[in-house]
């Protein structure tokens, strides 16, 4: 068994997507693997940088080079590069969709599985008297079951024949009753065939018939048998034979024209069904009978065939090849083995040993040919006729498959066996070779063999390697890789290996592969037969078999969970718990965590919904290993050991008690904070469940507010997962103290309305109230199904307050309210005697505390909408849904833009939430958590498999960015001799721009408008790719936006005044999405300035540093989404600019409102992080920035236009400019290049060198004759790596694109897979 992939920075299963190439400078500036450049050139980044440090060439700055001479710091350099945001989670938040199997499997239990338990075996001989259509040659066959009938007096070899067909058919099936009925007379028919269907009931009969002492059967659908006295052929009709035996049966026809037999039933059949429909249509109340359509049948030959003669065979061929088959292959093998041997015939009946015993070459031959026809069935079959045929009854799988071996030898004697129903041909199955090879082992060592057992002399048998080959070869088929879902032919083998001990394990291991290739697999091995081998090998003691059977099991619960009556029979379960058990030290296997973790698994879902199962659970003491593990260092565990503690108690109070004595609530809330997504909206489905005690006494609420405000740690997580399964938390909360949230919801609307910040109320500082207000904060969350799903809850809690004694009291004082709040909200030109809505609604908020989260805070008015539909007939309604914003507002003269596209999450279907939502909401995170054990496990993700399609761009994305970073390095030394004025093209933007920013690699330039309108142009085409609004609400602004990713697949993510970050994919095309969203500084104040939100993208490290007019710098950790640190900027005053350094990853430069640079280190405690503090700049900071590579210049600019160059080692700045300019509105700094750009309220664009040299200054291209005066530069930005410069201003929307020289880009260069 392979290992999960390790941990990385303690968030293991984080699984960002990995790229096969390294950082360096730029985060990705170095790859691990050379490409063709680097093999061409002869050079090496890393080294190169080295020796050019090393040579005398200018060094960074900030003591950087004592870095890259650091051999552990280019060993980090040199790390995995990982792609963020790529988890399964950001693929929008679980929902009953997104949750169910995107694969399901047959149902594979045979719910209808007969026995056949009778059987009537009629045999018509009448030795002596040949019947008259038959003509024999001489010598012809004769033998009759194994007996010469001419050896013995006629009525003892009739009776030895009957006896002997007897044994045969019992090898097949021992528990079925026999009678046979030998030269049988009509009247013996009749009466043998009614009294077993009286004794089989609805059971199956098996009806065996040997007539080649009769005439062939008539092609009127008739067979023969005698009078008492045997002088005359007795016709019975095959209608009256159906009528006596009724269904369901199995019938054998082995005589001449036998096909005639099967064509006749087949249309007395069809005509009995129509009669009992017409029946059935004149009297409903008749029962319906067995269909005799379901019939199976078995004949020897085609409706004009003659059954073969050859004296060497038996005259009952095809019947030796349905109750012997081992015999008569061996004796055909002979008889067509032109080469000479020590054999002759009476020697083939002599192969030493039995028939069930695999140890013996009897047995090994009976097994290797079970394996060979189940596998040539199941190949060739359809499946649901193989599994009614090969898994619905013994006996008619084992005569099914010694029917394919009677088709493959009765074809060469120009006899074609029929059957109903019909099966497609099998007789030149590769596998048959196979069979011949076995039979040929055998018989070589035969005369050896019973020589030694006439001289009494042990015999060492050399057994069959039939059985390992196809191990091997199915082997061969896993290791190439899966093209198709044609599955091996060589699976339904894996069945029968498992009987041996010798192949038991290797079969296991393989099968475990096998079905790590997903659900299709998994149906695949049910469909054939492996859970009963499965189960019953749960009983084994084997040690080296638990690491695989867990494994194995692990897969089919995955995908089919109705096994848990299975595991609770025989104590199967207690195989899983003995695993799980933390003290249980017999495991041979490294990764003991991983398997604990599906013992988890496997519990869990025996639990869930099974009263049986968590009985069963509580006694061995799942519980207290779950709790165990919650501390696991493998964060799968940590997960499984969470959701299983959920099924386990839920809705079972002794399970709830149990955990309360074992502190499960305490340990649980321990891990709220853990540093994987998905463990800790797993203890959050835990609380969950614990909720719903049937009496509330004084202990169990002490312990469920005790969760309640653990929960709510997670408040304020980044994941949208969490914060879902939050929801739903307390969703269950507020059902379970339905009256209290009542009273909270009540007084809380009533202070909001009258807007009293001090109202005393009863339920003040309760519990309650915290709950009330969460739920409040989750209603205005970014995540729209989040925010969807809490407003839900507080209309469930007004809804209960309409059908409570509340009611009168509360909606007297709501109608007496809300219409004078509602005429205030209307603007002036409103008409007063019609509601309409305000195209821009003010919505009231909820005070809860001082704290400016309120900001975002659901607004009561919002809340009463379904108090308002509650009220149909009322004259207020329509006042209270217009306040609701019911209503659409007035058409807007914004431009066409403003409507945009808002892009949501995937897979949001909106038709959940337009119906009310069932209280409590439903959670779906074990559902969505289980398809874990459906993905692959022993092998990488098809999207890193060489030659995928996803592997293959990323690599063809690989070598592009590496030639673009060798193409444009050396121009860097050109940069201070263009003229930087080149007017490659200009972008006519829809909407003035306020940022602009480039993509790494990608031919991208994506600009942020005002009305939050962000579109993405192809610069080097002039082309809009497209465009898209961030949010729908008018209140809040989209102020900064960086790339993530860019390696790869770039993601967009922006940052809004309000505090919230947004991340999309695929935002170049119309089918963006949003990926993720939170809220990064809920305490963001709004100020007369109007702050704005301020974000740092460490991509080398996963953190995202955002700042803001608030008094931290906050660190966001993208991989645990999760706050990573609380940096103190120790002012009251804004931050303005934010830069940090790419590499490293640990200093932060602030730049703030009243001029002064701040430097923070993150290594250093959050109270200790401030190291530096530079006041030289007497205004603003405009714009403070490291550059990523180059000589990493650190390069700040205030807006009364002075320009300083710092170190950080240095206490004061290392060069001072003036730029000239009275109002300096932007600066950007190229981030290899020794040049930066400033620019100015005059429009004018000054490019500077880093040693203070002007190298040009120009104007924005002169703009039209209307414009009333100029604009100012607000946004200019450098390419990362070309030698180009993008340039907006506030009030024009053009953007233009400028270039150092006329050469830099060249447009044969297309940038695209």
């Amino acid at each position: 068994m392979n290992d999960r992939i390790s941990e990385v920075s303690g968030s293991s299963r984080a699984r960002r997507s990995v790229l096969s190439y390294g950082t360096t400078e730029t985060g990705s500036d170095r790859y691990t693997e050379n490409s063709n450049i680097a093999t061409e050139n002869g050079v090496d980044t890393a080294s190169s940088m080295i020796d050019g440090i090393q040579s005398g060439f200018p060094q960074p700055r900030h003591g950087f080079e004592e870095e890259y001479n650091n051999a552990e710091y280019i060993n980090m350099l040199e790390q995995v590069f990982y792609m963020y945001y790529t988890d399964k989670r950001h693929r929008g938040v679980i929902s009953k969709k997104n949750a169910e199997p995107t694969e399901t499997i047959h149902d594979w239990r045979m719910r209808e599985r007969l026995k056949t338990v009778s059987a009537a075996l009629l045999v018509c001989l009448n030795i002596g008297v040949d019947p008259p259509d038959v003509i024999k040659p001489n010598p012809a066959a004769k033998y009759e079951c194994w007996i010469d009938p001419f050896s013995l007096p006629a009525s003892k070899a009739l009776e030895a024949i009957g006896k002997n067909l007897q044994q045969q058919y019992e090898t097949l099936s021992m528990r079925t009753r026999y009678r046979h009925y030998l030269d049988p007379a009509i009247e013996e028919v009749k009466k043998l065939c009614i009294g077993q269907r009286r004794n089989a009931k609805e059971e199956r009969i098996l009806f065996h018939y040997n007539g080649h002492g009769v005439p062939m059967p008539t092609a009127s659908g008739e067979i023969w048998v005698f009078n008492k006295n045997y002088t005359q052929y007795i016709p019975v009709s095959l209608y009256d034979l159906q009528s006596w035996l009724g269904a369901p049966c199995i019938y054998v026809y082995d005589c001449s024209a036998a096909g005639n037999i099967i064509v006749n039933f087949n249309r007395f059949a069809e005509q009995r069904d129509k009669e009992a429909l017409r029946i059935a249509k004149q009297n409903p109340n008749v029962l319906a009978m067995p269909s005799h359509t379901s019939c199976i049948q078995l004949a020897a030959c085609g409706p004009k065939e003659t059954l073969p003669m050859n004296p060497d065979l038996p005259a009952d061929l095809f019947t030796s090849c349905l109750t012997s088959p081992i015999e008569i292959s061996v004796r055909w093998y002979v008889l067509q083995n032109p080469f000479p041997n020590k054999l002759n015939l009476n020697m083939l009946l002599k192969i030493p040993g039995r028939l069930q015993d695999r140890r013996t070459p009897l047995g090994e031959l009976n097994w290797i040919f079970t394996a060979i026809t189940d596998t040539i069935a199941w190949n060739v079959f359809p499946k649901h006729l193989f599994r009614r045929l090969f898994r619905q009854d013994l006996m008619v799988a084992a005569l099914f498959r010694n029917f394919l071996l009677a088709e493959r030898i009765m074809l060469v004697h120009s006899c074609h066996p029929q059957s109903s129903p019909e099966l497609p041909p099998t007789h030149d199955h590769p596998m048959w070779n196979s069979w011949d090879l076995a039979i040929d082992n055998c018989l070589s060592q035969l005369p050896d063999m019973l020589d030694a057992e006439s001289k009494g002399i042990a015999y060492e048998y050399k057994h069959s390697t039939f059985f390992s080959e196809q191990l091997t070869a199915f082997e061969v088929w896993l290791s190439q890789g899966l093209i198709s879902r044609k599955p091996p032919d060589q699976l339904p083998l894996v069945l029968q290996v498992l009987l041996s001990q010798v192949h038991r394990l290797r079969a296991l291991i393989l099968l475990s592969k096998f079905l790590d290739l997903g659900v299709w697999a998994v149906d695949l091995a049910l469909s054939i037969g492996i859970f009963p081998y499965v189960l019953k090998l749960l009983q084994s003691p084997a040690i080296e078999l638990k690491p695989v059977l867990v494994f194995i099991w692990a897969r089919i619960l995955a995908v089919d969970d109705s096994c848990q009556a299975d595991l609770l029979k025989d104590n199967g379960y207690g195989y899983f718990v003995q695993i799980l058990n933390p003290n249980s030290s017999i495991f041979p296997s490294s990764n003991i965590s991983e398997h604990r973790a599906m013992c988890a698994f496997i519990l869990s879902v025996f639990c869930r919904g099974f009263p049986q199962g968590q009985l069963a659970c509580l006694n061995p003491q799942v519980l207290s290993h779950c709790l165990s593990h919650l501390n696991s260092p493998d964060s799968l565990l940590r997960q499984w050991a969470c959701l299983c503690i959920s099924q386990l108690w839920e809705n079972y109070s002794e399970a709830k008690w149990s955990g309360t004595r074992d502190n499960a609530h305490v340990k649980l809330a321990e891990i709220i904070v853990d540093s994987v997504p998905e463990v800790r909206a797993s203890v959050l489905t835990a609380f969950t469940t614990f909720l719903g005690f049937p009496e509330k006494t004084e202990e169990v609420v002490a312990v469920e507010t005790y969760i309640a405000i653990a929960a709510l740690a997670a408040l304020s997580d980044a994941s949208p997962l969490v914060r879902h399964e939050l929801v739903i938390f307390l969703s269950h909360f507020v059902v379970n103290y339905k009256k209290q949230l009542m009273v909270v919801a009540y007084e809380s609307s009533l202070a909001d309305i009258l807007e009293k910040k001090n109202h005393n109320s009863i339920s003040a500082s309760t519990i309650y109230e915290t709950v009330w207000q969460a739920v409040l904060v989750l209603a205005a969350d970014p995540s729209i199904e989040i925010s969807l799903a809490a407003e839900a809850i507080i209309n469930y809690v007004y809804q209960s307050m309409l059908n409570s004694e509340l009611r009168e009291s509360f909606l007297a004082f709501l109608l007496q309210h809300l219409p004078a709040l509602h005429k205030a909200s209307l603007s002036k030109d409103t008409d007063t005697n019609s509601v309409t809505s305000d195209p821009k609604p003010h919505p009231f908020v909820p005070s809860v505390s001082e704290n400016k989260i309120l900001n975002r805070s659901f607004s009561l008015t919002r809340s009463l909408k379904g108090l308002a539909l509650s009220l149909a007939g009322s004259d207020r309604a329509s006042e209270l849904l217009s306040l609701n914003g019911e209503n659409k507002p007035a058409e807007s003269n914004l431009n066409h833009l403003t409507s945009a596209k808002v892009p949501g999450p995937p897979a949001f279907n909106e038709l959940e939430y337009q119906s009310e939502l069932d209280m409590p909401l439903t959670s779906y995170l074990f559902d969505w958590s289980r398809k874990y054990f459906t993905e692959p496990q022993m092998r990488p993700n098809e999207d890193d498999e060489p030659g995928s399609i996803c592997y293959n761009q990323r690599l063809w994305r690989r070598n592009r960015n590496e030639k673009l970073i060798y193409r444009t390095r050396p121009l860097a030394e050109y940069s201070t001799n263009g003229r930087w004025n080149q007017q490659l093209m200009t972008f006519n933007n829809t909407i003035a721009p306020r940022k602009l920013m480039f993509h790494q690699f990608e031919d991208q330039l994506i600009t942020l408008g005002d009305k939050d309108i962000i579109q993405v142009w192809d610069w080097r085409r002039n082309r809009c790719l497209n465009s898209f609004k961030t949010s729908a609400s008018a209140t809040t602004n989209v102020t900064d936006m960086q790339l993530l990713n860019e390696d790869d697949v770039a993601l967009l993510m922006t940052g809004s005044s309000d505090g919230t970050i947004k991340l999309y994919r695929d935002y170049e095309n119309e089918k963006v999405e949003l990926v993720t969203s939170w809220n990064s500084l809920s305490d963001l104040v709004f100020g007369d300035r109007n702050a704005s939100l301020l974000m740092s993208w460490q991509q080398n490290c996963g953190h995202l540093l955002v700042a803001g007019d608030v008094r931290v710098i906050r660190i966001w950790d993208a991989s645990k989404e999760i706050c990573y640190a609380n940096l103190p900027v120790r002012s009251s005053n804004s931050i303005t600019s934010l830069t940090s350094d790419l590499v490293g990853c640990n200093i932060i430069v602030a730049g703030f409102s009243d001029g002064v640079l701040r430097v923070y280190d993150k290594r250093l405690p959050a109270r200790d992080s401030l190291t530096d503090v530079w006041k030289e700049h007497s205004s603003e900071i405009v714009n403070v920035e490291m550059q990523s590579s180059g000589m990493r210049e650190l390069i700040s600019a205030s807006s009364d236009g002075e320009v300083k160059l710092w170190d950080i080692r240095m206490n004061h700045s290392l060069q001072t400019f003036s730029t000239d300019n009275s109002g300096l509105t932007s600066l950007t700094v190229h981030s290899h290049a020794p040049v930066y750009a400033t620019g100015s309220s005059n429009q004018s664009i000054k490019i500077w060198d880093t040693l203070g040299q002007n190298i040009n200054t120009f104007r924005e291209n002169p703009r039209f004759l209307n414009q009333p005066k100029p604009s100012s530069l607000m946004c200019l930005k450098f390419h990362p790596h070309h030698l180009l410069l993008a340039c907006g201003d506030n009030t024009d929307s053009r953007v233009n694109l400028y270039s150092c020289t006329k050469n830099e880009i060249h447009t044969d260069s297309p940038n695209e897979f």
